[in-house]
């Protein structure tokens, strides 16, 4: 199956917005941050998120972060937040990275396919460790991750974190600037 993963990029067409929308607030501990009421303020919000991939205009307390959107057969079946480095807040919950797959195309894959290609994106970036967080519960995004390699390293008030090692990067490009 061909799959594709895809920086945001403004304007986004109508099927992302379908998907988020499918996907719903958030679950498991994922807030989708694209869901809004009305396409018009769906289109708004867009070029607002592309600038937090630059660290323009971001919230107080908040990282880089940068979208990615996986389509299967030209679909978009899911998407995910990079997030550049980390903060104490982010190493309790939040981690690297944050990814959902749309109701409608679970237990079919694509988490396991999404994760990987932000884990690329994550080594692109200079991240040598990174870090997932997923509630105890959510099976499958466990499974996911320990499909990409991670591995628990603790568990703590019902939340599990795990760390995948990205060993193509040199340590001098380590961009986790909590350290």
């Amino acid at each position: 199956m061909a799959m594709e993963l895809r920086e945001l990029t403004v304007p986004e067409g109508r099927e992302i917005y379908e998907m988020v929308r499918e996907i719903g607030s958030g679950e498991n501990g994922f807030v989708n941050s694209l869901y809004i009421a009305g396409y018009s303020k769906f289109l708004k919000l867009l070029p607002v998120l592309r600038d937090y991939s630059a660290g323009t205009g971001l919230p107080p307390g908040h990282v880089p972060q940068t979208l990615y959107f996986l389509y299967a057969e030209g679909r978009p079946v899911g998407y995910g937040k990079l997030r550049h480095w980390l903060t104490d807040s982010l190493r309790v919950t939040g981690g690297h990275i944050g990814y959902c797959i749309r109701p409608t195309a679970r237990g079919m894959g694509y988490g396991t396919a999404l994760l990987a290609g932000l884990l690329d994106k994550a080594s692109e970036l200079g991240i040598r460790r990174a870090l997932l967080t997923c509630n105890e519960d959510n099976m499958g995004s466990r499974r996911v991750i320990e499909n990409n390699g991670g591995s628990m390293a603790e568990l703590d008030n019902r939340y599990c974190r795990y760390w995948i090692d990205l060993l193509d990067v040199s340590p001098a490009e380590d961009r986790d600037k909590s350290k």
